[in-house]
């Protein structure tokens, strides 16, 4: 019985984030980096924000910003900001984090930084090691928001 209300609750899930995803509205802000691809900033779900993958763009530039790892991080921070706060939403928003990184032993010096922006009630995560990424990036970051209590 309970495995049939799971699966029914999964299947009313799908339901709902399919019928809104097909109506999908993208988001834009000229306060973060452009997209450098076919894709937007972020796409509405229904209640969900789905953002793409930050690189540690200057949003001016368009340009990588320099001190490696931990700066590109904090930059990428700053563009989810943007974007969030763009669609009236800020951080305790944030349900879940996909972090990818170019060298896992980065990750307790990257940890120490995103504390500070999710300093009480983080959302899930995950942090990966991949073998490149776009622009030449060190880190890439995408974020799913919840407009709705938490």
């Amino acid at each position: 019985m309970i495995v049939f209300k799971m699966l029914a609750v999964g299947v009313m899930l799908f339901a709902v984030v399919s019928s809104a995803a097909a109506e999908g509205i993208p988001v834009k802000t000229d306060k973060a980096p452009a997209a450098i691809g076919p894709y937007s900033q972020g796409v509405w779900a229904g209640d969900l924000l789905f953002l793409s993958g930050q690189l540690g763009l200057d949003p001016a530039t368009g340009k990588l910003v320099e001190g490696g790892t931990l700066a590109q991080a904090e930059q990428i921070f700053k563009n989810i900001h943007a974007i969030l706060e763009s669609q009236g939403l800020d951080f305790k928003d944030v349900v879940k984090v996909s972090v990818f990184g170019l060298d896992i032993k980065e990750f307790a010096e990257v940890n120490k930084l995103y504390a500070t922006f999710f300093p009480s009630n983080p959302p899930a995560r995950s942090f990966v090691q991949v073998g490149a990424l776009p622009a030449g990036g060190a880190i890439e970051i995408e974020v799913v928001a919840y407009r709705g209590k938490r």
